[in-house]
């Protein structure tokens, strides 16, 4: 993560969505978190409609590659008068499978993202067929963006992925500033376990710990059971951070965590 605050700031940050469905992304951003932020002028997000720069009466935008192959490919020009259109904020970034593998540390330098001018935001464009003219790549885009090592029919999906992953780290979109410093990924572990009411549910209890109002041990388990989790479905992330410290380990040990100690012992010492 970046050591940069993401600073308190009474400008809008704007996401440009440049799509053939502009319905898609409308119909998801004017609800929950995004759309309550979106009306207290904390988050624009604003979906451009490539079909409204075609040239012929079918506002096709797509045409067959040269060289022959399966598919449809889009055009550049009704993406580039799109684009040249709107004032946008750059950077603009190609949601795509061959882009750069989008994470938290990402999205956490997105929602830093400012233009030349000082405007916080940034813009993408969703891909949509068989793929995008290269030279929408080369020469109108900033970059490029993945989700995933998968293939979906358009990139609506992957931009609605990063739309809310950046707008949960903007200052005020959440109403608990604590909530994005202890999710998923943000120390480089998953989130601890959570419980909530009923204590007792078919039998099945509520750590005691979590009960008897201690903050320091509360925070000591909740490490303890961050750790774990991630060792258990996540040992890519454990591996990332340089294993386990000694101090780590001891505190797995102390909350009856198991672990192969032997395993992380030279990366402890």
């Amino acid at each position: 993560m970046s050591d940069e605050k993401i600073s308190e700031s009474q400008s809008t940050f704007r996401i440009d969505v440049f799509t053939i469905f502009p319905s898609m992304i409308e119909q998801y951003v004017d609800k929950s978190i995004l759309g309550r932020a979106q009306t207290a002028g904390y988050l624009e997000v604003i979906a451009h409609d490539i079909r409204d720069f075609s040239r012929d009466k079918h506002r096709s935008v797509d045409d067959s590659p040269f060289g022959g192959g399966a598919g449809m490919v889009l055009a550049p020009e009704p993406v580039f008068l799109a684009v040249e259109s709107a004032d946008i904020i750059r950077p603009l970034f190609l949601l795509s499978p061959g882009g750069r593998r989008f994470d938290q540390q990402m999205a956490h330098e997105l929602a830093l993202s400012r233009d030349e001018s000082g405007r916080r935001g940034f813009s993408v464009l969703c891909g949509r067929y068989e793929g995008v003219d290269e030279r929408i790549v080369a020469n109108l885009t900033d970059g490029e963006i993945s989700i995933g090592d998968y293939v979906l029919a358009g990139g609506e999906l992957a931009s609605l992925v990063v739309i809310e992953a950046v707008a949960r780290l903007l200052p005020n979109v959440l109403g608990n500033s604590d909530s994005t410093a202890e999710e998923s990924f943000t120390e480089g572990l998953l989130e601890y376990a959570q419980f909530t009411k009923p204590f007792d549910f078919r039998g099945m209890c509520v750590p005691e710990i979590l009960r008897n109002g201690d903050h320091a041990k509360i925070a000591k388990w909740r490490k303890a059971s961050a750790l774990s989790k991630t060792m258990r479905q996540r040992q890519d992330m454990i591996e990332k951070r340089g294993g386990l410290t000694q101090d780590e380990l001891q505190l797995l040990s102390e909350y009856g965590y198991s672990v192969d100690v032997d395993r992380y012992k030279d990366q402890a010492e």
